[in-house]
């Protein structure tokens, strides 16, 4: 229809259709104008769809008041000098713009989502088995699994006691001992997952100049690791149980640990990690170079720091099928223990690790080039997907480190808008 239908200026249809106007060079009031004598066609009246018809009555008011005030504020625009209200409403609305496009699409935190859980016992054949699985997972497997990692866990204290005291005199083969000790504790967490972990390549041995190098979902990464060869590894220092078993066991392997929040450790540890990768007989250096736990799906970015060394990088791939359990630690929302509650009252961890081909720094290749080389490589063959993101960015609250950024943009808004409330005040008075 060539004609089209009408709508006053006071119509919700014609207040909610505001939004599709675009001020030109002639400015909101004459946009507002054309909107007065603007013709709709049967293909614009569609797109406003039920719920604009449903709510017309109840808005009515409320966007005839924003209408009128819009225009009396464009009754005033010769108060304002040049300044105009619609170049000063698009100017606050693109930064609010670009966080909503964020929100609704945010590449980093999607990085850090853990996988729903989708139901699946939706009709009545279905809902007798998934109820039989919740009995065995939680009052069958999982009374079991616990009494093996309490029995794996006094044989192994027992056992690094009495190592401590016998070998005391024979340091390598104390350090031998102790080696194969944690190993086998680590092989009593993966049973008590009743993990079923696929190893793919050549088994690491210890040589100097070689670091090895893996993407990072949860703290049980290096448990599934070590259950196959013994790793020393840089981790952030836990508190609790964990902290326990990091200072009191694991050092054994000269495992480094530091505060991600002081500059001092990740400097010390720098050293210190040069130093363990060129001594040919300490224990194989584990580095996760992300930095954080990412969801198994994709692969932020990689401190360059272990690709500055110096050494052979060999890469590792650890890819989790979620087929039974999802084994992302979300630390932000989930302390370990629960995190470990949720694997064990599951019915298997299935995991698959890449042990890949070692990698030298190329001639006239950067550190940083070298870590988003390895990157590509870990993520091509966990299928993941490669994200631009810091890991450290996670742990990162700009209010709290540039409270006067946020206040400074707060000033910008409120000076903005108190202009125009002022100027439309005097105009009525």
């Amino acid at each position: 229809m060539s004609g089209g239908v009408r709508f006053k200026a006071d119509s919700p249809a014609s207040s909610g259709s505001a939004s599709l106007v675009r001020g030109g060079s002639q400015g909101f009031g004459s946009g507002l104008r054309s909107l007065k004598n603007k013709a709709f066609s049967r293909a614009d009246l569609s797109t406003f769809g039920a719920e604009q018809q449903a709510h017309r009555d109840s808005g009515a008011e409320v966007h005839r008041a924003v209408e009128e005030a819009v225009v009396a504020a464009e009754q005033c625009h010769g108060a304002h000098g040049d300044h105009s209200l619609m170049r000063d409403i698009l100017d606050l609305s693109s930064p609010l713009n670009d966080a909503a496009a964020a929100l609704v699409d945010d590449s980093f935190l999607r990085c850090f989502k853990s996988a729903p859980d989708e139901p699946w016992n939706w009709n009545l054949y279905l809902f007798p088995l998934w109820a039989l699985g919740v009995v065995v997972r939680n009052f069958v497997l999982f009374p079991l699994r616990v009494l093996i990692l309490l029995l794996g866990g006094i044989v192994f204290v027992v056992g690094f006691a009495a190592v401590g005291l016998v070998l005391q005199r024979a340091p390598q083969r104390k350090k031998l001992a102790e080696r194969w000790l944690i190993q086998f504790l680590c092989q009593v967490f993966v049973v008590s997952w009743t993990g079923v972990i696929k190893y793919h390549g050549p088994r690491p041995v210890p040589a100097a100049g070689r670091v090895w190098v893996a993407n990072h979902s949860s703290m049980i990464d290096y448990a599934v690791l070590c259950a196959y060869s013994p790793f020393a590894a840089i981790m952030q220092l836990h508190p609790g149980w964990v902290g326990v078993i990091q200072s009191r066991y694991l050092n054994a392997l000269g495992c480094l640990w530091f505060n991600r929040t002081q500059a001092q450790d990740r400097t010390l540890v720098a050293k210190r990690m040069r130093d363990h990768v060129h001594n040919a007989e300490s224990t194989p250096l584990l580095i996760f170079p992300e930095g954080t736990c990412v969801n198994n799906e994709y692969c932020v970015m990689f401190k360059r720091g272990a690709f500055d060394l110096d050494a052979t990088v060999c890469p590792i791939a650890i890819k989790y099928n979620k087929i039974f359990v999802d084994a992302f630690w979300n630390s932000k929302r989930q302390a370990f223990s629960a995190h470990l509650t949720k694997l064990m009252r599951s019915w298997a961890l299935v995991c698959d690790v890449y042990f890949l081909e070692p990698q030298t720094r190329r001639p006239g290749e950067s550190a940083q080039q070298f870590a988003e080389r390895v990157q590509a490589m870990i993520a091509e063959k966990g299928r993941l997907k490669v994200a631009p993101w810091d890991g450290y960015l996670k742990y990162y609250n700009l209010a709290e480190k540039h409270p006067d950024l946020i206040e400074k943009q707060r000033r910008v808004y409120s000076n903005a808008i108190k202009m125009y409330a002022d100027s439309t005040s005097a105009a009525a008075s």
